[in-house]
């Protein structure tokens, strides 16, 4: 006899058997003994979380000799034919094969025929997102009215792809992504049952990895038993499917609190010398951030982290070590890495820039965008105006290289304001329509002037307020990595800069059309 694999083996064969969706099994069970099954269900979720096999077990239900029962007996020829899947009045059709408006054409004319051994006759249609709209206006009428010996079971990854006339026509219950104790529980029960010899850390790190889906978490099971020798090893899951461990993560939260920046950069590197993936690293270290803040919150609720509890104890020990706002800035500099990595080539480089950063301030790579007094060797300060910065009088009492500093750091601010207008628009346009009229002008000591024309107070006024103060100030603090407080003035300086790019405007508007002036106001 052939081998079958543990995904099939272990499949359930009736509702007490489903796994992590007691919500849709007591809906399903209290249906059939009410007598109020709808005549088409809609099953949504992830993959791997039991839709089919759930679809099957209500074909059984409604089929089984003693039917419609909420334990189907798996004896009777109805369900061994339904379980094998030879069933002539259980017809199970994949959408992405048959998604056109001939097969559905087919179908149409097929369901008026009487069911040929059980009570009624179930459409078990997979992936039912990817039938053509016009297969699905085909099947509106008969979804609407179909015969009362006919079912439909509709399975979807993606139920915002299925058009709302046919939403409309089914019952849709959600199945959710199953837990990671509850399928370590049932690792736990196939392992005991085939005599396989395997420890909870090897089970933990096939259920993180499994990504809530059952069935991935059962294959990854009978890969790992035919990979390893004697006894499954968590070294043996880790070379397998290229985890970054559990302690690792720890241990690089570690060399954040004690600002060892070379520390955190070896353990990376080893990281990447193991042949790991770098963005799944990556993502693990963000998660590992979000199960410090949720440990810190709730003193570790092993049911909203979903981890053993003694990895929630050791993240609430080292949580502790961690102010919340630290948590926050850490992981907004490592979600910032994983955008900025998209517009790179090399995950590397942003990745080790971001550790440096996070290791060399505890608070989370906050910028230091007060100059150091101490500062060695300052740089020659550039005296060359540049057209697209504003004319900003030097101060007398701060030295030129120092200020040459500051220009550096209101030069990062310049070159994202752009960004920063835009971020704005998207939370309250008129903030960032009067906060467009001004220009950076000066930052010292984490404070952010912004001055406008003479004849815009306003603007400066709008801007004052306490509540858009406070959205400019999120916002800036957000994409600098820093707490930044902004004051608003009003500048000849500025005004004078806006009437230069206005006349140079002019003069080109001139030039490009052969015009000249009339009259000037």
């Amino acid at each position: 006899m052939s081998y079958i694999v543990f995904a099939l083996k272990w499949r359930p064969k009736n509702f007490d058997e489903i796994i992590g969706q007691d919500a849709i099994v007591a809906t399903l069970k209290n249906a059939i003994q009410k007598n109020r099954l709808a005549h088409a269900y809609l099953f949504s979720g992830p993959r791997g979380i039991g839709k089919t096999s759930t679809a099957r077990i209500l074909a059984k239900a409604l089929n089984c000799k003693d039917g419609p029962t909420v334990n189907p007996c798996s004896a009777c020829p109805a369900c061994i034919d339904i379980a094998g899947g030879r069933s002539l009045d259980v017809i199970e059709i994949d959408g992405a094969s048959n998604r056109g408006i001939d097969e559905i054409r087919t179908l149409r004319e097929n369901v008026k025929f009487a069911p040929t051994q059980g009570k009624y006759k179930i459409y078990i249609i997979d992936e039912v997102h990817q039938i053509t709209a016009e297969g699905f206006n085909a099947l509106l009428k008969t979804l609407e009215e179909p015969p009362p010996f006919v079912k439909f079971i509709f399975a979807t990854t993606h139920p915002h792809k299925v058009i709302p006339t046919i939403l409309s026509r089914c019952q849709r219950l959600d199945f959710r992504r199953i837990s990671v104790m509850e399928i370590i529980s049932q690792l736990e029960k196939i392992a005991q049952a085939e005599n396989i010899n395997i420890n909870k850390k090897v089970l933990f790190a096939i259920a993180k990895s499994s990504d809530g889906s059952l069935r991935d978490a059962e294959s990854i099971l009978d890969q790992l038993i035919a990979f390893s020798k004697d006894e499954v090893s968590l070294e043996d899951v880790i070379s397998m499917l290229g985890l970054v461990e559990q302690e690792t993560l720890f241990d690089i939260a570690d060399r954040i609190i004690n600002k060892d920046a070379r520390g955190a950069l070896e353990l990376f590197n080893n990281i990447i010398d193991s042949g790991k993936d770098i963005g799944n690293f990556l993502t693990n270290l963000i998660e590992h951030f979000r199960n410090l803040m949720i440990a810190k919150v709730t003193r570790a609720d092993s049911k909203l982290i979903d981890l053993p509890r003694e990895i929630c104890d050791k993240l609430l020990q080292q949580a502790n070590a961690f102010s919340l706002e630290e948590i926050f800035s850490v992981f907004n500099t490592l979600v910032n890495t994983q955008e900025m990595a998209k517009r790179l080539e090399s995950l590397r480089i942003p990745l080790e820039i971001s550790l440096i950063k996070l290791a060399h301030d505890k608070r989370g790579a906050n910028l230091n965008l007060t100059p150091s007094k101490h500062s060695e060797n300052p740089g020659p300060v550039s005296t060359k105006e540049k057209p697209s910065g504003p004319t900003i009088k030097k101060e007398d009492s701060i030295p030129e290289a120092a200020a040459g500093i500051q220009s550096a750091y209101l030069d990062n601010v310049k070159s994202i304001w752009r960004n920063i207008i835009d971020n704005l628009s998207r939370i309250k346009m008129s903030v960032a329509t009067y906060l467009n009229e001004g220009v950076p002008t000066k930052l010292e000591n984490n404070v952010l002037t912004v001055s406008f024309p003479m004849n815009h107070s306003l603007h400066k006024e709008a801007l004052e307020r306490k509540e858009n103060k406070a959205i400019i100030e999120k916002i800036f603090s957000e994409l600098l990595n820093t707490n930044i407080r902004v004051n608003f003035t009003l500048s000849k300086v500025v005004a004078e800069k806006n009437n230069n790019e206005a006349s140079s405007f002019i003069k080109s508007a001139l030039d490009t059309f052969n015009g000249r002036v009339i009259k000037e106001e």
